[in-house]
């Protein structure tokens, strides 16, 4: 049977081991604050949720073993980290250094980064979440800085045994190529830091690097609360240097404000325009939802409904399709995601359909 890469973005907030989380979730547990004090905002409205495991800590290796187990045995054998680097040092790191690289099941997972290097907004703080346009942190780095912000990426990750490659080729993935544009001082600068990285990664002794970068479109709108605006082309990325590139949420793309089956058509339309315009791969991406109202007080307009089991199943068999159809490229799918609960797009089981989304991933993608 054809093995998959289902790679599950992780946001690694679900911890109060970091202590500047408590500027915004004061109560130690990271942003699992958010989410037990979701309530629901209209009638119908599909909150409040709860995570079956508890509102564990996710930097603990135990929970991690356990989370691992679930996963790997459902078929999502990669997770992809949100990372971080702000005020001139490394962010919510805690999840992965203490979580997943201590546990001792972790050979069984492969894993990657994506820098999260947009603004860190005061969204997070639900008290002032209102006010979403206050910059906490930049996500914009100088040249300085994304030096030592890769040297630290290499040593510490790119070199672990389980790091995700395509050829041999450590895979790290950008989320806002404008802000790394912006921070860099241009294109011909930021083309001029890649090649840096590439060669730095070659001197580390590594085969080199696959770069990957988040992909948006012109119809994007900043419903996340976090994303401003993308004034860098797609055409430009590959001038920048970029390898391939996959999606991190529909949101990034389309109209969320409607039910499931309706988001679909546009998704596969969006898929077969990358796929004719794009010098590099495109690998498809699944989302399974999109509610942000647990990181607000009042009600945030945008909600993506009828996020069935049967639907998301409809959506992985969609990515099967598409990555069987690219037999040249690693067969890579993305899902949004592990644990975006305040988000809510999560495969992480709940009390309304308990593990049914893994179990859509073991039947599509293991044939049980």
């Amino acid at each position: 049977m054809k093995k998959y890469d289902i790679a599950a973005y992780v946001w690694p907030a679900y911890t109060g081991n970091e202590p500047r989380t408590r500027i915004f979730w004061p109560e130690g547990m990271g942003e699992w604050q958010s989410v037990r004090s979701a309530v629901k905002k209209y009638p119908g409205h599909q909150w409040p949720r709860r995570p079956l495991w508890g509102y564990v800590n996710e930097a603990d290796p135990y929970v991690m073993e356990m989370e691992i187990e679930a996963a790997a045995d459902h078929g999502v054998n990669v997770f992809i980290y949100d990372w971080y680097w702000y005020d001139r040092r490394p962010f919510l790191e805690n999840c992965l250094n203490d979580g997943f690289l201590k546990a001792k099941n972790n050979g069984r997972m492969k894993f990657y980064l994506m820098w999260a290097n947009h603004d860190a907004m005061s969204l997070w703080d639900k008290r002032n979440s209102d006010d979403a346009e206050t910059v906490v942190w930049l996500g914009s780095q100088d040249r300085a800085e994304f030096e030592k912000a890769m040297r630290r990426i290499i040593d510490k990750y790119f070199m672990q045994p389980n790091y995700y490659t395509i050829d041999g080729k450590p895979v790290f993935m950008i989320y806002d190529v404008p802000n790394l544009v912006k921070g860099l001082g241009g294109i011909d600068e930021t083309r001029r830091a890649v090649d840096w990285l590439r060669e730095t990664c070659v001197k580390a002794g590594l085969a080199g690097l696959h770069l990957q970068f988040t992909m948006w479109n012109e119809r994007f709108t900043n419903v996340s609360g976090v994303d401003g605006a993308k004034d860098v082309p797609a055409a430009k990325f590959d001038t920048l240097g970029f390898d391939s590139c996959s999606h991190y949420q529909y949101v990034h793309f389309t109209d969320i404000d409607r039910n499931y089956e309706d988001v679909l058509p546009d998704v596969g339309k969006e898929w077969r325009r990358l796929d004719s315009t794009l010098p590099f791969p495109y690998f498809p991406h699944v989302s399974l939802g999109w509610d942000n109202n647990p990181r607000y007080i009042g009600f945030r307009p945008g909600v993506l409904k009828n996020c069935t089991p049967e639907n998301i199943e409809k959506a992985l068999r969609m990515a099967k399709a598409y990555a069987d159809g690219h037999p040249r490229q690693q067969p890579l799918i993305t899902i949004n995601s592990w644990n975006e609960w305040t988000e809510t797009s999560y495969l992480e089981p709940d009390d309304l359909y308990g593990y049914a989304y893994l179990q859509a991933i073991r039947r599509v993608f293991a044939g049980e």
